[in-house]
């Protein structure tokens, strides 16, 4: 199987039988081997990394910044970018809005329109109206009329959140005219844009940016805070087709930022009337102008983006990596980054067979494949009957750091008892960067390796030498040692019956306790799907000086793996 080792019976069963030795910090990380465990590379360390995270590339509010700013303040030395590939790529993502209706389609796929109103309005209205005069030729349009003091707003949506994307590349073009406007009558575009962490003249929060349209007789530029305005001339009574270049206005209402790391997050139009007035526009041909997506090219603009903060987190290094996401979700790291070719529409095939090819792919172009999420579509026994009668879809390694952890970690037994090498990681698949610790999911995986290099990171993981922890629970170091070598990741083959395997564990949490499992590898297959372990417990006062010395007896096969529990009993 390419892209990782496979383990078969004579390699287990050499001598007098085999010892599977994998640990991660909880669970288990299995790289097969055909000697003994190699010594541990010079400079060997631990390396804390968040394996899971969307930014301005994705469909959620996170910037680049945001999750930087969260791994300096939570001490994580690496962050890996997972935007979903066929959003870099904006693939299938909306491209023009006629305003036909309060739903039309393109490809397909639907664009949605929702009213509210905010403030004193008595009356307000969203009729969608023959406009023969129209920039375009003869058609519909929207006209949004309001009265009172407020604003009636019309906000919109495509399929999939389809119409977020990154800024970097995009301009915004809508045909406006104005039927009753004024300094107390003006139409605005609202674009929401990404959360940032504080900076000069801002909180933290996410960027708003708002075209106001009508009023004035020049462009004009005021910021707010996290909220800027760029004030627009419409003249009244005719059709003017208006451009908002969104990169260019970020920069200039936000000189410190990074402006191209802001997503496209939501659009809203709304008429604002004050003191009474009455206001009335025409809106129509909402065109998304993105001028740099096609082949490669959103991956490059994605590395542009990035290298504007090259430097700027002391102690945080970043990587780009990507969740692909039109089959069962994968995260590759360490790839040369060639895009696959994307279904029209861009719907997900959950089928086995399109991810297990998706996996040949991902491999032939190099690095690791982590399979994301694997319940999001199996219950706990369907995924057990799948890793071991699919080999785990090849697939190098598996999310099983997430919510319910239990359920996966009784399904990765499952697989380990099968000699399936999997190495285990755990993730936050945060898209918000507003704050780790509070997210439904809160884990990183961290790797002994000897830098925080791509190359090394990637090695690491391959070899199973990884564990992974809520981080706020538990930020110590795990190793399994065999014969005082590290053997975490390993598949020792022993003549001896019984081994001794060195655990080690630093820096429990006072009452904790560091679970032994011990697992048969008997290969029982789909007959039986269960797990086949035994559990023995530590007290964090019995450890010596961070470490535990196991007996372990070998049998026909074994595999060994640590859990650490907190006084509560939760992993």
């Amino acid at each position: 199987m390419t892209g990782r080792g496979r383990l078969d019976r004579r390699s287990v069963l050499v001598a007098a039988g085999g010892l599977a030795v994998a640990g991660i910090g909880v669970p288990v990380g299995l790289a097969a081997t055909n000697d003994r465990p190699p010594p541990p590379p010079r400079g060997r360390r631990p390396v804390s990394m968040a394996m899971h995270l969307h930014a301005s590339f994705s469909e959620g509010v996170a910037s680049y910044a945001a999750h930087l700013d969260q791994a300096r303040r939570n001490g994580v030395d690496v962050l890996w970018w997972t935007d979903h590939d066929f959003r870099v790529a904006a693939h299938d993502h909306r491209r023009v809005v006629h305003f036909d209706g309060p739903e039309e389609r393109e490809g397909g796929l639907a664009w949605t329109w929702q009213p509210a109103t905010e403030g004193r309005l008595r009356a307000s209205a969203a009729d969608f109206v023959q406009a023969p005069d129209a920039l375009d030729g003869p058609g519909r349009a929207l006209r949004l009329t309001a009265t009172g003091s407020g604003t009636h707003w019309y906000a919109g949506k495509a399929w999939n959140w389809t119409h977020t994307s990154n800024i970097s590349d995009t301009k915004l073009h809508l045909d406006v005219r104005p039927e009753a406007a004024g300094r107390d009558a003006t139409l605005t575009v609202e674009v929401a844009l990404s959360h940032h962490p504080a900076g000069p003249g801002r909180p933290a929060g996410q960027l708003v940016l708002r075209y106001r349209l009508g009023g004035v007789d020049a462009v004009r530029h005021t910021v707010d805070g996290r909220h800027g305005t760029v004030e627009m001339p419409a003249p009244a009574g005719v059709w003017r087709r208006h451009t908002f270049d969104l990169l260019a206005d970020v920069r200039r209402l936000w000189p410190g930022l990074v402006a191209g790391d802001n997503s496209l997050r939501g659009l809203r139009l709304g008429v604002t009337v004050s003191g009474g007035a009455r206001g009335a526009y025409l809106v129509d041909r909402l065109v998304f102008d993105r001028a740099r997506r096609a082949g490669q090219a959103g991956e490059e603009l994605r590395a542009e983006v990035l290298r504007g903060y090259a430097g700027a987190y002391e102690g945080v290094t970043h990587h780009r990596a990507y969740e692909v996401s039109m089959v069962r979700h994968l995260n590759w790291f360490g790839g040369d980054g060639t895009l696959p070719r994307f279904p029209s529409p861009p719907h997900r095939d959950n089928g086995v067979d399109a991810t297990e090819e998706m996996v040949r792919f991902l491999h032939s172009h190099g690095g690791v494949v982590c399979w994301n999420h694997p319940l999001d579509v199996e219950r706990r026994e369907s995924l057990a009957r799948l890793l071991v009668s699919r080999n785990a879809l090849g697939v190098d390694l598996i999310e099983i750091g997430r919510r319910p952890v239990e359920d996966h970690l009784w399904a990765y037994d499952v697989a380990a008892r099968n000699a399936i090498p999997l190495t285990a990681v755990g993730v936050t698949d945060d898209h918000d960067g507003t704050d780790w610790r509070a997210g439904r999911d809160r884990n990183i995986t961290s790797v002994w390796a000897a830098s925080t290099g791509r190359a090394d990171l990637v090695a690491a993981l391959r070899a199973g030498q990884a564990w992974f922890a809520d981080l706020a629970g538990y930020r110590g170091a795990l190793d399994l040692e065999l014969g005082g070598r590290s053997a975490m990741g390993a598949l020792a083959v022993l003549a001896e019956d019984t081994v001794t395997v060195r655990l080690r564990a630093t820096d429990l949490p006072a009452g904790a306790t560091l679970e032994t499992v011990t697992g048969e590898v008997d290969r029982a297959g789909v007959a039986d799907p269960t797990p086949a372990v035994r559990v023995g417990q530590v007290p964090w006062r019995q450890l010596r000086q961070g470490w535990h010395d196991l007996p372990v007896r070998v049998g026909a096969g074994t595999y060994v793996r640590t859990q650490i529990r907190d006084r509560d009993g939760d992993i």
